[in-house]
Order: C-alpha cells, then structure tokens, then sequence
C-alpha cells in the first residue's frame, strides 16, 4: 500500500502541478475570481439601490403632482364662482331671475334607466357577500350565466 502510494506521489504529472510556478498560477487565478465576484456583486448592489432610487424618485413626482393639484382645487375653492355653485347647492339660493325647482326623489327617480337600478342593486347583493362567499357567488353567477360581460 504505502508502495502505491508513493507511486503516485512521484508521478511527474502530480509533481508538475505541485511546481511553485503553477501554485503562483493557481493563486492568480484564484485573486481575478475574487475580483470578478467583488466587481459583479458591486453591479448588483448598484443596480438594486439605483432602483430604490428611480422608485423614489417617481413617489416623489407624483406627491408633486398631487400637491399641485391640491393647489389648484384649493384656488378654485376660493374663487366667487365655486362659492356661488355651493350657496346654490347647500342653501337652494338662486341668482336674480332664476326659479329654482325642487323635485321629489321619487318622481327623479322614475326617470333613472333600468340598468343603472341593476347596478345599484348588484352593488347591494355583492355587499352581502364577504370573503370566500362573494369569490362562490362571483363564480356561480358567471358560470349560471346571470352576470353580465363588461
């Protein structure tokens, strides 16, 4: 055994890869490997934090957006024509001339087209349904065919 042993040991294949020169080789390369994943994982690292940013960066054009927009309505809020709409809203007041109406819900409400009701009405149902149960009702009824295609 240890005759075998020593037959590998003095093999000139082993002793070649076992020469100083290429263990300097092996080193090498095990350094532009290391730098190779520092360098890839760096990348990545950038990639994830440059998309951090470009998800900020939109949150943050959008909360821009929806402040100037808040600006806006806000200015509109002040303006004499919005107090005029809701001093006729609220309080039925009319300008000089006009005569105002006041309609009954239920003869409004006889002009309403079936299909809106239909809606309402499915609004209504759907709310009884929670959970699980809306997800069976949804089904069945698309199933039985009593829903309509949107």
């Amino acid at each position: 055994m240890f005759d075998r042993i020593r037959t590998v040991i003095s093999h000139p294949r082993l002793k070649q890869l076992s020469d100083v020169r290429n263990i300097g080789l092996y080193f090498f390369g095990l350094l532009v490997l290391a730098i190779t994943w520092s360098g890839i994982k760096t990348i990545q690292d950038n990639y994830k934090l440059q998309k951090k940013i470009s998800v900020l960066q939109q949150q943050n054009n959008v909360q821009r957006l929806e402040n100037e927009t808040l600006k806006l309505k806000n200015q509109y809020l002040e303006t004499d024509q919005y107090l005029e709409i809701a001093a006729r809203r609220q309080f039925g007041k009319a300008a000089p001339g006009e005569t105002v109406y006041i309609v009954p819900k239920s003869i409004a409400m006889k002009y309403v087209t079936v299909k809106e009701e239909s809606k309402n009405e499915t609004s209504e149902q759907e709310d009884q349904y929670q959970g699980w149960r809306k997800n069976w009702h949804e089904w069945w009824s698309f199933l039985s065919g009593k829903q309509d295609a949107q």
